[in-house]
């Protein structure tokens, strides 16, 4: 009976020991230096590094996992789920350039989690002397590089007593809204997970057959669910392999993502809607000549809002390259029922509704099916009672993937994970997120606590930042957060209507051109949808809060623009 995601790290190791579980190609290029790791040197380095875990009392205890891109990572993974450690994956520090911000939330996770441990590379566990005067949490600590632990260490590794309610890992929220939460995922809801990605993403064993076990290529980073979940623990699941490489090098060259996926030709790849976008900005006619994405059978979306201009264009600008529409693959997932909900159907073209006003390239995206296994509803946040077909409601999920809270927060367990619906036994999941059913399908339209009302108006915020985002070529995709700010009161006292405003990134030479893009963004959302705004700032390029997993952080740039602190672009000066 299979337990954990390690005994079938175990099972692959005996099975095909030689067989290449991780290739990572260290400079992001296919002809550069590639590093790989096989089943049994992946199976003997996490036993050892579980066995140092074991050896100083440390199960049970939680670890903060702080690597750099690599393969050393899944060691350490892989090691503290062999220990019956919990593993918190968090973002490495980057040397002396390290920022506020991410200091911060370092800080928060390592109090929160009560850490006990820090494995990591030789680099930062290097870089982790020279912050502890900014993290003094980090004295206490045990730090290692797990390179450093040697492969004989593996020979003391003892299995752990797990079941499927032990807690594998945390994961913690991107806090687009809050502050992050240590979301408890347990080995059983791992199971289960990695059972529905296999299912709706069609990886079946002719699938894996006909690619010669080439699965994945993936840039996402690990510490964040959709990049961990899905290329990485779903090719352990699989007994499959998976080319990685940096987040940076694909935002650095983002061709690089495609010429992988030519070279390797995995049957699944994806990220964000913004990493199709910036594939799109560097589709040169030298790059479409040089690419063969005719085996891309699954090119998921999600993670934020999937947009159907940009599955359009994605489309036709890689059919010369043999890229199918059908491979378009729209997704729904979170951190909180493990990562996937609903996924499309693999060889079938997203659903794509269009709106009641008619608007182009606005038409909501179908998120596909939910996993078998898996029940979603669509419910009245208010009366928690289930809404019919087609009408938009909160997004309610229950099934073994949903997550067994948060860590050391009941009061937040209870309202998120505790919900009860009206004519349904049992406990649903409340997403937080706004969606509709129609055949079966789900569409998901926006966040509950996003929404800007104005004159009795719900205006979704990512529908102004699309309309922003192709007013003017100068918006960086992905870089605008939209929000609601409650106007001054009225002379006789009464409080008006709330007002949205919209806060923008634009490329550095631009900014001559300031005054205009501001006008044509107001034109543009006035027409499109029949809104003033109150205000358009224009900001500098990589100054719009975000997430670790880059998701725009509205209510921080809200918070940003009320406060006065938003960096403000310079206009030149004149004469």
């Amino acid at each position: 009976m299979v337990r954990s995601l390690v005994d079938l790290l175990t099972e692959h190791a005996v099975r095909h020991p030689d067989r290449t579980a991780y290739r990572y190609l260290v400079t992001g290029d296919c002809d550069g230096e590639i590093q790989e790791l096989s089943y049994d040197r992946l199976a003997r380095r996490s036993r050892a590094v579980a066995a140092w875990l074991q050896e100083r009392g440390l199960a049970g205890s939680r670890a903060m996992l702080l690597y750099p891109p690599g393969l050393e990572f899944m060691c350490g993974y892989f090691g503290c789920l062999a220990a019956g450690v919990v593993a918190v994956p968090g973002v490495p520090p980057r040397g002396r350039t390290q920022n506020h911000r991410a200091l911060t939330r370092m800080r928060r996770l390592i109090a929160d989690a009560d850490a006990k441990v820090i494995l990591g590379g030789r680099e930062v566990i290097e870089a982790l002397s020279g912050l502890t005067q900014h993290l003094p949490e980090l004295a206490g600590l045990t730090w290692v590089a797990t390179e450093d632990i040697p492969d004989d260490a593996a020979d003391a590794w003892r299995e752990p007593d797990l079941d499927a309610d032990s807690v594998a890992f945390l994961q913690y929220t991107s806090g687009s809204t809050s502050a992050p939460r240590g979301v408890m995922v347990t080995h059983g809801n791992l199971l289960d997970n990695e059972r529905i990605i296999t299912a709706r993403m069609g990886h079946t064993p002719d699938a894996i057959a006909e690619h010669g076990h080439e699965m994945f290529v993936s840039w996402l980073p690990v510490y964040h669910d959709m990049g961990l979940i899905g290329p990485v623990l779903n090719t352990v699941h699989l007994g499959v392999t998976a080319t990685l490489f940096s987040p940076l090098h694909f935002l650095q060259q983002p061709q690089r993502w495609l010429t992988a996926v030519s070279r390797y030709r995995p049957h699944t790849s994806g990220g964000p809607n913004f990493a199709y976008e910036l594939s799109l900005r560097h589709a040169t006619p030298d790059l479409l000549d040089g690419l063969d994405l005719s085996s891309w059978k699954v090119a998921f979306n999600g993670a934020e809002p999937v947009r159907a201009a940009t599955l359009r264009r994605f489309a036709d600008t890689f059919a010369p390259a043999g890229f199918r529409r059908e491979a378009l693959y729209p997704c729904y997932g979170l951190a909180e029922a493990t990562l996937m909900v609903s996924g499309s159907t693999p060889g079938t073209a997203p659903t794509l509704l269009p709106p009641a006003d008619g608007r182009p390239d606005t038409d909501a995206v179908g998120s596909g099916r939910p996993g078998p296994g898996l029940t979603v509803v669509i419910a009245d946040p208010e009366r928690h009672e289930e809404l019919p077909d087609g009408e938009v409601g909160e997004i309610w999920v229950s099934g073994a993937s949903v997550a067994k809270g948060y860590w050391r927060n009941a009061l937040a367990t209870r309202e998120t994970f505790r919900a009860r619906l009206a004519g349904h036994e049992g406990r649903f999941l409340r997403t937080g997120d706004l969606g509709f059913l129609r055949d079966g399908e789900l569409f998901v339209t926006g966040r509950l606590k996003d929404l800007i009302v104005v004159d009795g108006r719900n205006h979704y915020p990512q529908d102004l930042e699309l309309t922003a985002e192709t007013a003017h070529p100068a918006l960086r995709p992905g870089c605008t957060a939209a929000f609601g700010v409650d106007p001054a009161p009225a002379d006789d006292g009464t409080a008006g209507t709330e007002q949205a405003v919209l806060v923008a990134e634009i490329a550095p030479d631009a900014v001559g051109e300031a005054e205009k893009i501001t006008d044509v963004v107001r034109s543009a959302i006035a027409e499109a949808h029949g809104l003033s705004v109150r205000d358009v700032v224009l900001v500098r390029p990589g100054t719009i809060p975000k997430t670790s997993s880059g998701k725009i952080q509205r209510h921080a740039s809200r918070a940003a623009y009320l406060g006065g602190t938003l960096a403000l672009i310079e206009e030149p000066a004149l004469g």
